[in-house]
């Protein structure tokens, strides 16, 4: 028996999904889409509870419907279920990520994996999921959201380069793989931006950082949004593309 399709779009808005939204830059993304009238389904793997209210502001604030889920996008079974209940959909934005500041010898075979298994292997699970419902309206939107580590490397963070330069590699493939059927796939490479990820920096170091960048500041989450907006509105020929944001320092 096929699985129920639970959460069916009756609006007549788009729908969106935007994994690790609970805060930082996915929250960012998520407002922004919901001030353009998206309806969204949101996840994070932990923090459901500001997801929650994040969901409860949107849909009061902007007059759309908001699904806030707990879901590890690095569990095939936990996203197969998630889009099992979504019958239509117009975007995904893979945002989920996670850290790892250290020497690679330092680094333990599970926290390696952990890290692959969340930041790429987690948007194969998505993108396989939502293809099948892009294909059916010959159309469609995918936003990964990489970093310019991904293109350049960081001494320190080795894991995290790999699996952004990983993504981006997985960007332009299936871009290439999806263009026929009228399915744009690019991505965004942010700088430093001031989330929560940067928690482990000091301020000294934070402010070290923002020397070097010759904008001479910190990106704000929000301006990642505003430029996730710009790409999903572009004219789909725009495909394949790795978009770098991070006020000129690479």
């Amino acid at each position: 028996m096929a699985k129920e399709k639970k959460y069916q779009i009756e609006s007549g808005r788009p729908l969106a999904v935007v994994t690790g939204a609970s805060r930082g830059i996915g929250a960012a993304i998520a407002e922004a889409l919901a001030e353009e009238g998206y309806d969204l389904v949101l996840t994070c793997s932990e923090t459901i509870s500001d997801l929650k209210k994040l969901g409860k502001k949107l849909e009061k604030e902007y007059d759309i419907q908001c699904r806030a889920e707990q879901c590890d996008v690095g569990d095939w079974q936990q996203v197969s279920d998630l889009f099992g209940t979504i019958g239509r959909l117009e975007v995904l934005i893979n945002n989920a990520g996670i850290s790892h500041i250290g020497l690679l010898s330092d680094m333990t075979p599970q926290e390696w994996e952990n890290l692959i298994r969340t930041n790429l292997t987690g948007s194969f699970h998505t993108c396989k999921c939502a293809i099948p419902l892009f294909l059916q309206q010959h159309s469609g939107r995918i936003l990964n959201i990489s970093s310019v580590w991904g293109t350049v490397g960081a001494s320190m963070e080795v894991a995290y380069s790999a699996s952004k330069g990983g993504l981006n590699s997985f960007t332009r493939a299936l871009a290439k793989e999806l263009a026929p059927s009228g399915i744009a796939v690019n991505a965004i490479a942010c700088g430093v931006i001031d989330t929560q990820m940067n928690a482990g920096f000091s301020a000294e170091e934070m402010e070290a950082l923002r020397r070097e960048i010759p904008a001479d500041r910190i990106g704000k989450p929000e301006e990642v949004a505003q430029l996730a907006l710009k790409l999903l509105q572009s004219p789909v020929y725009m495909t394949g593309q790795i978009v770098t944001m991070d006020g000129g320092w690479t």
